[in-house]
């Protein structure tokens, strides 16, 4: 929030006779959810503010600092030295944390602090200008008892820290024209031995709902505070804030996985979220602790799940008879702090792919054995030319193949058909997605190069050799491609086609996607010229909604074959209809399409169900733009993304509303583009089908 300002008293004329510019240290400090706690309970919480604002106060005096004055939640505090600034900011942090150990729930108020170091101005008792702007929005993006920290922070203070930094990224941030790189300190939290927050992700279907149900009353028995939607969100309540905040504070994420869930982009995501904070604190926290529900090993799992609960031990729940036991082992767990126990997969993800008797994937399968492979599936709609085209160029020598889409269109799936055909000729193939990589291999381009080259030799079957081919004399780039060039191609006698999927991971580490994709690009070049690069085909794949955190002046990757996937047309939509069992007439195609275009995934799904005779069309057509409809899930997840960038909610709500196509600012129509929410007629946009103007006009107008 942004209360008026008020002076404290105290300084309210300390820099009357400045008058000047100095380069300052500018730390703002601010209450998670104050607006809410002051609506319930305005006395009370005024008091806890003042509480804390003395704590801090004489912690900010303490490392030389100076309040400079009171905003309502928080307190915009002044230092001469970043160093000194930090260091006060982690001792509030502890501070506030240990006391909280002792403290009932309602009386812990949870802060969040920004820290810039930059030019401000000095008038009177006031203090302003652009750096203290961004040291009030960084803030704004730290998470409960964490603090943020520009990237002139940093650089004063990275090799003196006594706890970790994560890079968390470039962040647009209100009211800053560019995104900037912004750091996460998460200092130690102190936790009260008996209490966790768990939250549970099921699916509302039996037996999952009871199951959860007997989780989460068996966790509130034991003194823990567990979150179960059902059970915690009101009617009318902003519930993907409310999600977004529980992943955040929680410090297990209880996963029922079943058939149900295993399809479940919204489960995905929270996983996928999941992952994300639990990468980015030093605690690694939340902990993840999947249960099979009625779910063997060897069932369809999307790869994205595979990836994500790669090396945690599963439990298995078959039957009532096995709740007790589970109640016990895992409250057991929770209340000593501890995390399941690593299973052995050596970073293997299985090929999982959807065929006829199963509903698709929410994202296709990028993992491919190594030779050639039969992904012969009757399901696959091909694209006229594109195929054809990808199929000539990848025989070409130094051949680049770029394919990008918004989620769901069918980018992997194209990528293993190059594969396989490339296997056909003869070559050697070997796909890599980068998702397999842990955050902490993208430290640094000398660690994330080194990952690359052992990953593609393993895959080769080659001994790890980068102790022989790594000097510290020659640049990392220079080493990574001696590597290749005298160690990985050398050993093959048949060209090498590396297929490189999600290298959206890459895209939020400017500094390493710009050398690594430069590093790509000299390849490609070097092919024109050298035999040896001749022999090294690219088919690089990634995301488009990569682009939505992102400068769009930054291009990610321009050279070789550019590939973007298109909806299916009509006729395509009506030969996949016969494949499914459908006697569908032109009518009833449009009746779809009018609904959903021609998405293929919303498409298959929806096939797959009327084919299974869950559901009639004209059932799916009414329920459609609800969450209580087939495509709930999906279109849950796309609000979830959208309230996480205000700008481009607000956007998506003035699209959903207008009757005629929308002129938006060029960045906000291209990210919403790119998220496939909208498509663009010259330099207007309308929404992509009727499904998300029906959704998003209801959802996003109640808060726009």
């Amino acid at each position: 929030m942004e209360p008026t300002e008020k002076a404290l008293s105290s300084n309210a004329n300390r820099f009357s006779n400045r008058g000047e510019n100095a380069l300052a240290a500018i730390v703002f400090t601010d209450v998670e959810s104050f607006t809410t706690q002051m609506a319930a309970k305005e006395t009370h919480t005024l008091n806890l503010i003042a509480r804390d604002f003395s704590q801090m106060q004489q912690i900010c005096e303490k490392f030389e600092g100076q309040v400079l004055k009171s905003l309502g939640d928080g307190l915009l505090m002044y230092f001469t030295s970043a160093e000194k600034a930090v260091a006060s900011a982690i001792e509030i942090q502890q501070a506030i944390a240990a006391a909280a150990a002792n403290l009932p729930e309602k009386d812990i108020l949870r802060h969040r602090i920004g820290i810039h170091l930059g030019d401000v101005f000095f008038n009177g008792s006031d203090v302003m200008g652009n750096g203290v702007n961004i040291a009030a929005r960084l803030q704004t993006v730290a998470s409960a008892g964490g603090i943020c920290i520009s990237q002139t922070v940093y650089d004063v203070v990275k090799h003196r820290l006594p706890m970790s930094v994560t890079y968390v990224g470039l962040r647009s941030l209100k009211g800053l024209g560019e995104p900037i790189p912004v750091y996460q300190i998460q200092p130690p939290q102190v936790v009260k031995p008996t209490q966790q927050k768990v939250f549970i992700s099921y699916r509302a279907q039996e037996p999952d709902s009871s199951l959860a149900k007997e989780f989460y009353d068996a966790l509130m028995g034991a003194g823990h505070q567990p979150f179960m939607a059902s059970e915690s969100i009101r009617l009318g309540e902003n519930w993907p804030q409310r999600i977004e905040t529980k992943l955040q504070h929680c410090d297990y994420l209880l996963l029922l996985l079943s058939e149900q869930s295993a399809t479940s982009e919204m489960v995905t995501e929270e996983v996928r979220r999941a992952k994300e904070l639990q990468e980015e604190r030093p605690n690694g926290k939340p902990i993840i602790l999947p249960i099979r529900v009625n779910f063997t090993f060897d069932s369809s799992l999307n790869y994205n799940l595979r990836g994500y609960l790669d090396c945690i031990q599963q439990r298995h729940w078959h039957s009532p008879a096995d709740t007790p036991n589970l109640l016990t082992e895992v409250i057991q767990l929770i209340a000593e702090g501890g995390k399941p126990e690593e299973s052995d997969t050596n970073g293997e993800v299985p090929l999982e792919v959807a065929g006829g008797d199963r509903p698709p994937l929410p994202y296709a399968v990028p993992e491919l054995p190594e030779g050639q492979v039969d992904i012969a599936s009757v399901f696959y709609v091909e694209r006229p030319p594109i195929e054809d085209r990808c199929y000539e160029t990848i025989i070409q020598p130094g051949a680049l193949i770029r394919i990008k889409a918004p989620r769901q269109m069918g980018k992997t799936s194209l990528m293993a058909r190059i594969l396989n055909q490339a296997s056909k000729q003869g070559y050697r193939t070997v796909p890599l997605s980068f998702q397999l990589a842990d955050r902490k291999t993208f430290a640094d381009l000398d660690n994330f190069l080194k990952w690359f080259c052992a990953s593609v030799g393993r895959r080769l079957r080659l001994a790890n050799r980068l102790s022989e081919y790594w000097d510290e004399i020659f640049g990392s780039k220079d080493n990574c491609t001696a590597y290749f060039e005298e160690y990985l191609l050398e050993n093959l006698t048949t060209p090498l086609v590396l297929g490189l999927d999600e290298v959206d991971c890459i895209f939020q580490y400017p500094e390493i996607a710009a050398d690594f994709f430069g590093l790509l690009r000299a390849w490609h070049e070097d092919a024109k010229n050298r035999e040896v690069w001749k022999n090294l085909r690219l088919v690089v794949v990634h995301s488009t909604e990569v682009y939505v955190p992102m400068d769009i002046n930054q291009s990610p990757f321009n050279v070789g074959l550019p590939i973007e996937l298109p909806e299916f047309k009509s006729e395509q939509i009506y030969d996949l209809a016969r494949l499914h069992g459908l006697d569908w007439d032109a009518t009833k195609i449009s009746r779809l399409m009018k609904m959903v275009g021609g998405h293929p995934y919303l498409v298959r799904l929806g096939f797959y169900h009327i084919a299974k005779q869950d559901i009639t069309l004209e059932s799916l057509l009414e329920t459609a733009p609800t969450e209580a409809g087939l495509y709930g899930d999906h279109l849950r997840r796309h609000l979830w993304n959208l309230e996480q960038h205000p700008q481009l909610a607000e956007a998506t709500a003035q699209v959903v509303s207008a009757t005629e196509p929308v002129r938006l600012e060029s960045s906000l129509g291209f990210k919403l583009h790119s998220m496939g929410l909208v498509k663009l007629q010259g330099n207007e946009v309308i929404p992509r089908c009727n499904l998300y103007r029906q959704y998003f006009s209801d959802r996003l107008n109640e808060t726009h």
